[in-house]
């Protein structure tokens, strides 16, 4: 005979677990008369057949046909006339605000540049967001199933996913048009995404709080990456190529525009600026080898060392990671790092030892 619970509660803190589910395994017994306590800062629903259902709010609940209206619908009144034991599962929630957590970009931010290199910067954005569980049967609905408990981690990627697509509708909308322009408006920008997320978050039962933008970064611009986001058309694709060829002939097979991706992104108009490029490059030619070799002595190093103190977009290039990866380190404490303002600063010292242990 299976065992009927007379008292449904979780009195564990719930500091960073989101769910709880009791029983944890297997179906729960309960009937007409059990007592649910629900304690401050927590939310109770009962959940039946792939459905969440009835809420219990903090205190003490004595089950009755009147605080279990769908259930009591979904089972018919002579299933608790008799007080005859009826299955569930109750799912406590946590309805505290959950503490800062951080995001990043897996993928680019374009910014379109009009009149600037290629038409566009490419661009790593991170920073912190806070949330609350304020619709706790949609949240149970959406995300739970049969799981017994999941924390922050299991629903993370999809509240991120959700400010970047924010961020990305906001350039989308207001086009800076520069990276210094754009890191002038990281407070308005903050303020847009968490108006933005709010819909994708109340789907989820949630409210997005306290954005914040710790950092725009400006990534590699080459045309083989703007071309695979369907930002750059055949044609001026194919004339660039053609220019990165030339160029790799005139250097003997060295170099070539998709290693310069940054500095075509950010320098030069597309017109005049290929004429430009056209002319150092058949300049170039004409240049006698003891003259490139002293250029090329005097250039800098095509990849500079990295410097002693790193952004987590310094540190995320250095790692060849993403940059949410490093935050996500960071803030479990695997990677040492200072924050200053909203901002973490990491040595280089450290991330060797990280990855030397």
């Amino acid at each position: 005979m299976p065992k009927v619970f007379d008292i449904v509660e979780y009195p564990n803190e719930m500091k960073d677990r989101l769910v709880q589910r009791f029983p944890e395994q297997g179906a729960g017994h309960f009937k007409i008369g059990s007592q649910v306590i629900v304690r401050t800062g927590q939310a109770a629903v009962f959940f039946r057949d792939g459905k969440s259902l009835d809420t219990f709010a903090p205190g003490r609940h004595t089950i009755t046909t009147a605080n279990v209206p769908l259930l009591t619908s979904l089972l018919g009144k002579a299933a608790f006339g008799g007080k005859n034991p009826f299955t569930a599962e109750v799912y406590f929630v946590s309805t505290r605000e959950f503490p800062a957590q951080g995001w990043g970009t897996r993928q680019p931010i374009a910014m379109q540049t009009p009149g600037q290199g290629l038409g566009w910067l490419l661009m790593g954005a991170h920073g912190t967001f806070g949330m609350q569980v304020t619709d706790p049967q949609t949240f149970i609905g959406r995300f739970v199933g049969a799981q017994g408990s999941f924390d922050m981690r299991r629903i993370k990627e999809r509240l991120v996913n959700a400010i970047v697509q924010s961020a990305t509708d906001w350039f989308a909308e207001v086009n800076p048009g520069s990276l210094m322009k754009a890191q002038g408006l990281m407070d308005e920008m903050a303020s847009a995404i968490e108006v933005k997320g709010q819909d994708q978050f109340a789907a989820m039962g949630m409210t997005l709080k306290n954005i914040t933008i710790g950092g725009l970064s400006p990534l590699e611009t080459s045309a083989d990456k703007l071309k695979t986001m369907g930002l750059l058309d055949a044609q001026m694709y194919m004339q660039l190529k053609a220019l990165e060829t030339m160029e790799k002939s005139s250097q003997g097979g060295g170099g070539g525009l998709a290693g310069a991706g940054m500095g075509m992104g950010a320098g030069m108009g597309m017109g005049a600026g290929m004429a430009q490029m056209m002319s150092g490059i058949m300049g170039g030619q004409q240049q006698d080898p003891q003259q490139q070799q002293q250029q090329q002595a005097a250039a800098p190093a095509a990849s500079a060392a990295p410097p002693a103190i790193m952004t987590v977009t310094d540190a995320a290039n250095y790692l060849k990671v993403a940059v949410e990866d490093v935050i996500e380190m960071v803030q479990s404490g695997d990677l040492k790092a200072r924050k200053i303002g909203s901002q973490y600063r990491i040595s280089k010292k450290a991330i060797d030892e990280f990855l030397n242990s």
